[in-house]
């Protein structure tokens, strides 16, 4: 691939990863509290995730298929990377890929079944999207360490 090209697909993928992560914290910091309710007595809300149908609303359109082609891309690409970049960009590739595993095998399953209007009483409920929270905030991490490692890659292009 030409060296324009590569360097394209690397910042966007980049770029791709800095507004995941910037959108995850808001979702955790402003969206899911309203789902769940503050302080100590949480208390699943599936009509205000219903609501907000973030998942349809914006991740589908960021993260579930661009961040996704660009994964695949970008570990494509460093794979076959000669410079001193390589390692670098193979660890957020894999990373990313960690995420994206995580997203489709857990995460994406985990809130439809919450968000479904169905058998799932409220205690039940509300032990999943706590369950889902927590995970959700290693994933965030997940997701850091993938773009600043992208972004170290990115430095010695």
């Amino acid at each position: 691939m030409a060296d324009a090209v590569l360097t394209l697909l690397l910042w966007s993928f980049v770029i791709n990863l800095g507004v995941t992560f910037g959108a995850g914290l808001y979702e955790a910091r402003i969206t899911v509290p309203e789902w769940i309710g503050a302080g100590p007595a949480h208390r699943w809300n599936g009509e205000a995730a219903r609501r907000a149908d973030v998942g349809r609303r914006f991740w589908g359109f960021v993260t579930t298929v661009p961040l996704t082609v660009l994964t695949l891309a970008n570990l494509a690409a460093a794979w076959s990377a000669r410079g001193p970049e390589r390692d670098w960009w193979l660890g957020a590739g894999l990373a990313a890929l960690v995420d994206r595993v995580a997203t489709f095998a857990y995460f994406i399953p985990t809130m439809v079944r919450l968000m479904r209007e169905g058998p799932l009483d409220e205690r039940r409920a509300t032990a999943l999207v706590l369950q889902w929270v927590g995970l959700n905030y290693g994933r965030l991490a997940i997701v850091l360490g993938a773009w600043l490692t992208g972004i170290k890659a990115l430095s010695l292009r």
